[in-house]
């Protein structure tokens, strides 16, 4: 896997993936920036968002779940020291389908904690500490 970060201006930066799809970090104003773009801490949280949700669908899908809807939501505290490493994240995922199954979800979101998600196994092995949790709700058309 391969990125190249470009610097633009004041603190904003180009981020590009190896697949060749960029993203804008940028700053806060008071810090150079112009507020345009996500900042590197948030993508690192988003990421870590992405690659645990990535986990949970393909095992519900696997498991022949009907998922219509599946989000994390994401709450994180960080040191108050420079540097402001995360020292906890939560992971609660809001899954949304018909007749779903407690118990697949539930196996899911701990597989993907325990298992699959090479980003919340990275934060954990770092220190910081990884909860999960979940809901689901009924789809009603």
């Amino acid at each position: 896997m391969q990125a190249v970060v470009k610097w633009v201006d004041g603190a904003m930066f180009i981020g590009e993936a190896g697949s060749g799809h960029s993203v804008v970090m940028d700053g806060p104003e008071d810090q150079g920036g112009r507020n345009l773009g996500v900042r590197p801490m948030e993508m690192l949280l988003l990421g870590m968002g992405g690659c645990s949700t990535f986990d949970v669908m393909s095992m519900l899908r696997k498991s022949r779940q009907k998922v219509v809807d599946c989000r994390v939501e994401l709450s994180a505290e960080r040191a108050d020291a420079v540097p402001a490493v995360f020292t906890r994240i939560h992971l609660k995922f809001v899954v949304v389908g018909e007749g779903l199954k407690e118990t697949q979800v539930a196996r899911a979101v701990q597989l993907s904690a325990e298992k699959y998600c090479s980003a919340s196994i990275m934060m954990e092995s770092a220190g910081v500490e990884v909860t999960h949790s979940y809901s689901i709700e009924e789809f009603s058309a």
